[in-house]
Formats: structure tokens, sequence, C-alpha cells
């Protein structure tokens, strides 16, 4: 199992309207491909700026190309993300999950 990381930052008046606009693009297109096992949004509101933390998990590899292309270590956006962000990251970070709460990922 993979876990798919992305950060974004917004200013602080806009970090509820990008929560919303991440449910709708982002997480929708995850949870709408198959071998997405969830998806977690992180916030930290600080000094006015709110940094964005979505962690993605996936069944593996395969999974994470069904949703981000062909070279799954760069970013994916959507058309509104200028709108919300200070600026875009152009890269993900995967990590294999090695160990995870019951039901999320395999335990060794």
């Amino acid at each position: 199992m993979i876990a798919r990381m992305w950060h974004g930052r917004t200013p602080a008046n806009e970090a509820d309207a990008y929560v919303d606009y991440l449910r709708e693009t982002g997480v929708a297109t995850h949870e709408s491909t198959e071998g997405n096992r969830g998806d977690l949004v992180l916030r930290r509101v600080r000094d006015g700026v709110a940094d964005f933390l979505v962690i993605s998990l996936w069944d593996g590899e395969a999974a994470v190309r069904r949703f981000a292309g062909p070279n799954p270590d760069v970013a994916v956006y959507f058309p509104e993300d200028d709108r919300f962000l200070l600026e875009k990251e152009p890269h993900c970070d995967h990590y294999e999950i090695v160990h995870a709460p019951s039901g999320v990922g395999p335990t060794r």
C-alpha cells in the first residue's frame, strides 16, 4: 500500500473555502479512482497562512498512476487551484505503508 503526500498553502481567510474545493476536486477524483483507499486532509493555520497536507492511500503504484498519470511524482492540479494556492509545488512524495491502524493498511 502506498501513501501519496501533497502539500499546499492558502491564505488563512481562504482555508474553509479551499477545504470545500479540495473535497469537490482532488478528494472526489481520488475516491472515484480504482485502488484509492481514502484520504486524510490535514490543515494547520499559523501566521495568516493555512498549510494543507493531503495524504491519499492507494493499493499500489498502478493505482497511483491511474490518478496521477505516467509520472506519479508530479503533483496534480485542478482549474481553480490558482485562485487559492500561494504557490504550486511541482511534486508529491510517496511512501510504502509498512504499519498502519487496523483496517487502513498492512501491519507487521
